[in-house]
């Protein structure tokens, strides 16, 4: 597979490759008029609400992962097929962009997070909606592997809150149900794998995750409001070679929505156990 982080420099040597405008803001959900007034030539946009989540309820979270029919049947009309690179962007971090990007690597389709993002590109933006051909992406289940369930972010030996480090702290909830975070997780807020825009180089995520006692991503358990910043954390793991961890996809907005216990603070907290019984205490 291509490198989960790719230059600009990419998309010359790759002409084939489809452009995937994923803007999105926490206020106001999907920017089609912002693809609109200018993006890379060729993209299509993809609407992360539609695209790549299911709809929200409090048993599942804020954005659910969709159901493997509709987010090949989404795929499919938007030009991106099974045999598809796929270069995806947003105007900010990569961290909407990232989780179509995690998404299509799961499924072993080949797609990268542009680096730098919609500022990356130097050349002259398109306006309007550019027509692309349907494709062909076959529906296939989401890997178990990659995946972990509220009981697992309860008992994984590493847990990784990747919000801001105030919305870990329970000093700000903008938008989910509680303040606070997963007792036991530990706070390696996604911006952090970022260095003037652009992703650090593999050494330095290295680095940076190493501070926090990971050496290997495998058994790693990730999460941030509602599983989708949490892929920045996946992807920027990935590009350090650490592996492939595990997105917690209800993330935060599932936890805060049960009464499951919470912790505030600097510190991880106590993780909770599970009993035989299959109860969560502590």
């Amino acid at each position: 597979m291509i490198p989960p982080v790719v230059p600009a420099t990419f998309l010359s040597d790759h002409p084939e490759a489809v452009l995937a405008d994923v803007r999105y803001t926490l206020a106001d959900g999907p920017q089609p008029d912002a693809y609109a007034n200018g993006h890379l030539p060729g993209a299509v946009f993809v609407d992360l609400n539609a695209a790549l989540a299911a709809p929200a309820t409090p048993d599942t979270g804020r954005h659910p992962l969709p159901e493997p029919t509709e987010f090949a049947e989404q795929m499919s009309a938007l030009g991106i097929g099974d045999d598809s690179v796929v270069i995806a962007y947003d105007d900010g971090t990569g961290a909407w962009a990232g989780r179509l990007v995690w998404l299509l690597r799961m499924l072993g389709v080949d797609a990268a997070l542009l680096d730098g993002g919609l500022a990356a590109w130097e050349g002259p933006l398109e306006t309007g909606a550019p027509t692309r051909a349907s494709a062909t992406f076959t529906a296939r289940p989401w890997d178990p592997a990659a995946l972990a369930t509220i009981d697992d972010a309860a008992t994984a030996p590493v847990v990784v809150d990747a919000r801001a480090a105030e919305r870990y702290r329970g000093e700000s909830e903008p938008i989910d149900p509680r303040a606070g975070h997963i007792p036991g997780a530990i706070n390696i807020p996604f911006a952090g794998n970022l260095a003037d825009g652009r992703f650090r180089t593999p050494d330095a995520l290295r680095a940076r995750f190493a501070e926090h006692g990971i050496t290997d991503a495998t058994g790693v358990v990730v999460y941030c409001g509602s599983g989708v910043t949490a892929c920045h954390n996946l992807i920027a793991l990935e590009y350090a070679g650490l592996g492939r961890a595990q997105l917690y996809p209800g993330s935060w907005s599932q936890w805060a929505s049960t009464d499951r216990p919470a912790a505030t603070g600097e510190e991880p907290g106590s993780k909770p156990s599970i009993d035989p019984s299959g109860r969560i205490s502590g």
